[in-house]
C-alpha cells in the first residue's frame, strides 16, 4: 500500500464515522499529527501501519472505539524513532520484537543533509587526516562507525584516491539502517570504477564488535550471514547492476528490532557483506575479510555523530569510542566528530526552551573517561584534543543571500528550525505542542536575520597510535 492509497482509507473512514483526521490519529496510535505528516512525505513504521490497518479492519463501518481492552492497546504511548548520525539513538516503539524500518522523522534527517553542509565540511576535516596516517602494505584500512547515507565515506575515498592513488583500500563501514546501506551502496560503483584495488565492507554488528567483524555472542555467531560479491566487469554501469541485485539479500537479512532494556535498535542476526571487483581478486586477495580470518587494524578510524549527543557518558567511552580506539594499527588515527553548541542553532533553540542544554559533553571530558576505560591499553594512545580554532568548525545553512535579507520565505525558515531542532535532538512529543501556533518560525527568522543565515559548530577531538 502506498501513502496515497493509506490516505484515501483514512479519509474515506473519517467520512463515514464523523471523526477529525486529528482524533483518529490520536485513537490509533496516540498521535494528532499523523495523517497530517503522512501528506507532507512523512514515513512510518511499518508497526505504525499494522496498527493503523487493524483500526481500519475492526472498525469497517467507522463506528466507534468499542472495547476498553482495545482501547487500552491503541491508546498506549509511543515513542518516535529520531533519525540522526548513528545507531547510538533512541529507537522506535520501544519493546517492539518483529522488524522495523527507519521510518519515522527520517524526513528531518533528509531536509537536514539537503540543506545544510555539514557532511562536505566533515569530509573535508576527515581528509585533512590522511596526511597524518602512515598506511602498510598490503592495503590503506579505513573504517566508518556510522555510515548513514554513504555521502562522508564517498567524499573521504575521492580524497583518499588523490593521495594514495595505486594503494590498495580496505574499507569497512558500520551502519545499522537498511535504508542507509541501500544510500551507500547507490554511492559504490563510481568508487570500485575510479579505485579497483578496492575491497568494500558494510556490517550492522556492534562498535565492539563491527571492526573485527566477530561477533561475541555464541548465539548470534551461529546466525551469522557472511556475503562475498565478486563484482564482475569493468564499468560503474555494470557494478551498478550487480550491487542492485543485492536488494531481496539486504530486505531478507539487513533487520533490526528493539532491545527491550535499552530501546536501542539492535540487529536481528548479524551480517556482513563484502564487495570487491573479480578483476583484481589476484591482487585483493590478501586483504579480503573471511569469517573467522578478520583483523582490525586500521590506519583511520571515522566516527562521525557515532551517538546521540544526551546519551551517558559511560556508553558514549565504554561502548563506542574505546573499542574504536583499540582497532587503530600502530600510527592509526580516529577522529571523533559531534556537535558542540554555542552557535546561532542552539539560540534558535533557546528562543522556544530556554536554558536547553542537549551537548552536555565536551571532548574534554570524554577523553578523560576513554582514558579512564581503556586503562592500560590505551599506554601507546595519544589522546588530542587540540585548540579551540583547530578542534571546532563551522557548518551552514545553504541559503541565498536575498532569502535573508529580504522578506524571510516560509519554506527557507522551515528548513532552519529543522535544522536547528534536528542537530539538539529535540523529542516530538515536545516538537508537538509547540509548532501548533506558528511562533516557532518568527523565532527562527529573528535568529537568521540577526546573523544573516545560521550555521552550527562541530567539534573534533583525535585518538592516534604511537607508531612502531
Amino acid at each position: 500500500m502506498n501513502t496515497e492509497q493509506l490516505l484515501e482509507e483514512i479519509s474515506s473512514f473519517c467520512r463515514r464515522a464523523g471523526m477529525a483526521e486529528s482524533t483518529f490519529g490520536r485513537r490509533v496510535v496516540n498521535d494528532g499529527k499523523l495523517v497530517q505528516r503522512l501528506r507532507h512525505g512523512g514515513r512510518i513504521t511499518t508497526d505504525t501501519l499494522d496498527r493503523i490497518r487493524t483500526f481500519l479492519t475492526d472498525h469497517p463501518n467507522g463506528s466507534p472505539l468499542a472495547s476498553a481492552q482495545y482501547n487500552a492497546r491503541i491508546l498506549s504511548p509511543v515513542q518516535e524513532f529520531p533519525r540522526v548520525e548513528s545507531a547510538a539513538q533512541t529507537a522506535s516503539e520501544a519493546g517492539h520484537h518483529r522488524n522495523f524500518r527507519f521510518f519515522d522523522n527520517r524526513q528531518k534527517y533528509l531536509l537536514f543533509v539537503s540543506t545544510c553542509s555539514e557532511k562536505q565540511v566533515v569530509a573535508g576535516r576527515v581528509a585533512l587526516e590522511l596526511a597524518n596516517i602512515h598506511p602498510r602494505p598490503p592495503a590503506v584500512r579505513i573504517f566508518d562507525a556510522g555510515v548513514g547515507d554513504g555521502t562522508v565515506l564517498a567524499r573521504v575515498l575521492r580524497s583518499m584516491h588523490r593521495r594514495f592513488t595505486n594503494m590498495p583500500f580496505y574499507v569497512s563501514g558500520k551502519e545499522i539502517s537498511l535504508e542507509d546501506v541501500r544510500l551507500t551502496l547507490d554511492k559504490m560503483p563510481d568508487r570500485l570504477f575510479e579505485h579497483p584495488a578496492t575491497v568494500f565492507v558494510l556490517t550492522n554488528m556492534y562498535y565492539g564488535e563491527a571492526p573485527w567483524l566477530t561477533v561475541k555472542s555464541p548465539a548470534a555467531a551461529n546466525s551469522l550471514v557472511w556475503h562475498e560479491v565478486a563484482l564482475t566487469g569493468s564499468t560503474s554501469r555494470e557494478f551498478e547492476e550487480q550491487i542492485a541485485e543485492l536488494q531481496p539479500f539486504l530486505n531478507e537479512n539487513w533487520k533490526a528490532r528493539v532491545n527491550d532494556k535499552t530501546g536501542n535498535p539492535v540487529y536481528d542476526r548479524p551480517v556482513v557483506l563484502v564487495l570487491y571487483r573479480d578483476d583484481h581478486r589476484f591482487l585483493l586477495d590478501p586483504i579480503i575479510p573471511h569469517p573467522g580470518r578478520a583483523e582490525a587494524n586500521f590506519d583511520l578510524v571515522i566516527a562521525s555523530q557515532p551517538y546521540r549527543a544526551r546519551s551517558s557518558i559511560d556508553f558514549k567511552a565504554k561502548r563506542v569510542l574505546a573499542p574504536l580506539a583499540r582497532s587503530l594499527r600502530p600510527g592509526g588515527r580516529l577522529i571523533a566528530i559531534h556537535s558542540h553548541g554555542n552557535d546561532p542553532g542552539i539560540e534558535v533553540i533557546h528562543k522556544i526552551w530556554p536554558g536547553e542544554n542537549p551537548f552536555i559533553h565536551d571532548r574534554h571530558s570524554l577523553l578523560r573517561a576513554i582514558k579512564q576505560e581503556l586503562g592500560s591499553a590505551g599506554r601507546d594512545l595519544n589522546f588530542n584534543a587540540y585548540a579551540d580554532n583547530r578542534s571546532i568548525f563551522q557548518y551552514k545553512l545553504e541559503t541565498l543571500p536575498n532569502e535573508v535579507t529580504g522578506p524571510l520565505g516560509t519554506s527557507t525558515a522551515f528548513a532552519a528550525w529543522n535544522a536547528a531542532v534536528y542537530v539538539a535532538q529535540i523529542e516530538d512529543e515536545r516538537l508537538t505542542e509547540t509548532v501548533k501556533d506558528g511562533t516557532y518560525l518568527d523565532a527562527t527568522g529573528e535568529i537568521l536575520k540577526k546573523y544573516g543565515g545560521l550555521w552550527f559548530n562541530d567539534e573534533s577531538f583525535v585518538i592516534s597510535r604511537q607508531r612502531d
